[in-house]
């Protein structure tokens, strides 16, 4: 084996569980995880040229692997239909805009977990992400866990800023909602 293949393997062998484990929790389905992850060490043989050093060998595949994510969310979103005005009427608020008291978040006391505790409330909190719409799941990771500007969402989605608001708050809701079912009976 010449040392440029012997490169390629010594990236798989390192990073390839890493890059899944970042991927698969992002647009949960592995079978799309996998693929991302192929891809991401395409590209980056590819372009293993232009790889100048300025980041680690790791940030560096782990940027082409959210820019694959991103590009993955951008071509669901095209196919995906978008939601109509929030209902206010939802029973969550009162007219004022506040929380009903039956909808008020309650206190879920994470800051004294354990280890073994907070792996349980990311495992609840990951089947709660599972359980929304699709585009509200994709809106939700690009904003919490991709760390995306608003506006880049809503291009990379092809929706409008109302849309946007409307798919995240109803995200934070439905997640809201189902961590206090699931979490709270735990804690």
């Amino acid at each position: 084996m010449n040392e440029k293949t012997l490169q390629a393997d010594y990236w798989v062998s390192k990073y390839a569980d890493m890059l899944y484990a970042y991927t698969v929790v992002r647009v949960t389905d592995t079978n799309v995880a996998e693929d991302i992850v192929q891809e991401t060490f395409l590209s980056a043989w590819k372009g293993r040229e232009t790889y100048n050093g300025d980041a680690s060998e790791k940030n560096w595949l782990f940027t082409i692997c959210k820019n694959k994510i991103i590009d993955y969310f951008r071509k669901k979103g095209n196919s995906l239909v978008s939601y109509g005005e929030f209902d206010t009427n939802s029973g969550v608020f009162d007219d004022q805009d506040h929380w009903t008291n039956e909808s008020a978040p309650k206190n879920w006391k994470t800051n004294d977990m354990q280890p073994v505790e907070r792996k349980e409330f990311y495992s609840v909190l990951e089947m709660c992400k599972q359980k929304l719409q699709q585009l509200q799941q994709q809106v939700f990771v690009m904003k919490y866990m991709e760390d995306i500007d608003s506006d880049e969402i809503c291009k990379v989605l092809n929706i409008t800023p109302s849309n946007y608001w409307v798919l995240i708050h109803r995200a934070k809701i439905q997640l809201r909602k189902c961590m206090e079912f699931n979490w709270m009976k735990l804690a």
